[in-house]
């Protein structure tokens, strides 16, 4: 018999795979549906239109109702976003929809389903929730992409079968998470009031500056860097693009245990860990805009693996930190922000392809890897400061 945390932890490995299926899909698109890298962006870019309100809503709705109360309507949602994204081949417009869907289900599940694995891991070390929460939701967002990619270069029907492995597991997800009782008895009173942790220095200044470089530097390795040698590439091109997002992303994974132990000596111990192997691949990604051929394929994997690396661990350190600061009555709306601020990184590839033709790529990720250390640097400092008063 599975433990609860591990049939939670299959529902969010599953809606999270749904969460990165699109990734790699833009080149499919182009093909069959002549969409231009501008309306995949949109579409891609989506998610967060129903990502952001379902965070706020539904982490309120799971304190005061239970985690359970959120996360089994989750799945059916995640199952009809997959179904609208198979329509969209037909009507491309509906691929709109389906990415809003997949928001709004990943929405659900994040900040519920962080506080619902720290409950049921409290018989865990300290910090165990954290960590199977965030490689949970890493592992799925990097075999989504991963699998949606190889699907789609090599087996028929690009635009259908990754989001039919989509819905098979989220059925199996609810299978598995249907008995999986609440850890907590539930708020009765439904007086909303202000999140406590939300006003520490500590949240304030020492995680929230530099929270989008979370998804930031996750998002730049598989949407900005693959494209840039697909013209080499040719026919393997979606393949690469769904194992550049992979390797991001399950490296995020696995490096969660050495997030959790560096977190554990300190708040700053791992966010200066994370934030060197960020402006690190930074450096391997200026390389890729230099070179081409081999040696930029090359480029790409090793940036891939080091701002990976910095993902995972700015996630791990964030929630390891939100667990100390948050009550319990207030885990899922505090981790439920922090997502929302993590995904404002999804806006850098985009700021990134805005400024490439003028600035160039080098310069663009030169400059993104100063502004990460700025952001580091000057919440600190303002942390210390307010500390230093009280």
């Amino acid at each position: 018999m599975l433990s609860p945390w591990v049939r939670l932890a299959a529902a969010m490995f599953a809606v999270s795979w749904g969460a990165n299926q699109f990734a790699p899909m833009q080149l499919v698109y182009r093909e069959h549906l002549g969409l231009g890298s501008g309306s995949f962006t949109a579409m891609l870019a989506s998610y967060v239109v129903g990502l952001i309100p379902a965070l706020l809503y539904f982490g309120r709705v799971s304190d005061r109702f239970g985690r359970r109360a959120v996360i089994l309507p989750m799945i059916p949602v995640g199952i009809v976003s997959s179904l609208v994204l198979i329509a969209g081949a037909a009507v491309p417009d509906l691929l709109y929809l389906g990415r809003v869907l997949a928001g709004l289900a990943s929405g659900m599940a994040f900040g519920a389903g962080t506080a619902w694995m720290k409950e049921l891991s409290s018989a865990a070390p300290a910090g165990a929730g954290a960590r199977r929460a965030a490689v949970s939701l890493s592992a799925g967002f990097g075999c989504g992409a991963l699998f949606a990619g190889v699907i789609a270069q090599w087996l028929p029907v690009p635009e259908l079968l990754p989001y039919l492995v989509h819905i098979v597991l989220m059925v199996g997800a609810l299978a598995l998470v249907w008995s999986v009782p609440d850890a907590r008895d539930r708020v009765t009173s439904g007086t909303a009031k202000p999140l406590s942790a939300l006003s520490t220095p500590q949240f304030r200044w020492g995680i929230a500056p530099w929270t989008p470089w979370v998804f930031g530097v996750a998002t730049v390795s598989f949407a900005t860097l693959p494209p840039l040698v697909s013209e080499s590439l040719r026919s393997t091109s979606v393949a690469f693009t769904g194992l550049v997002a992979a390797l991001t992303l399950l490296t995020g994974a696995v490096i969660q245990p050495w997030a959790t132990r560096w977190s554990q000596r300190g708040d700053a111990a791992g966010i200066r860990v994370g934030v060197t192997l960020g402006v690190l691949g930074f450096g391997a990604a200026t390389v890729v805009a230099y070179t081409d051929g081999a040696l930029s394929v090359a480029a790409i994997v090793v940036a891939a693996f080091l701002l990976g690396s910095c993902y995972g661990i700015l996630l791990g350190s964030g929630l390891a930190s939100i667990e100390k600061l948050a009550p319990a009555d207030e885990l899922a709306q505090t981790v439920a922000v922090f997502y929302c601020l993590i995904y404002i990184g999804f806006a850098v590839p985009f700021v990134i392809s805005v400024l490439a033709p003028h600035l160039g790529f080098a310069t663009c990720f030169v400059g993104a890897a100063l502004l990460m250390l700025v952001s580091v640097a000057v919440g600190r400092k303002a942390k210390d400061r307010h500390l230093t008063r009280t």
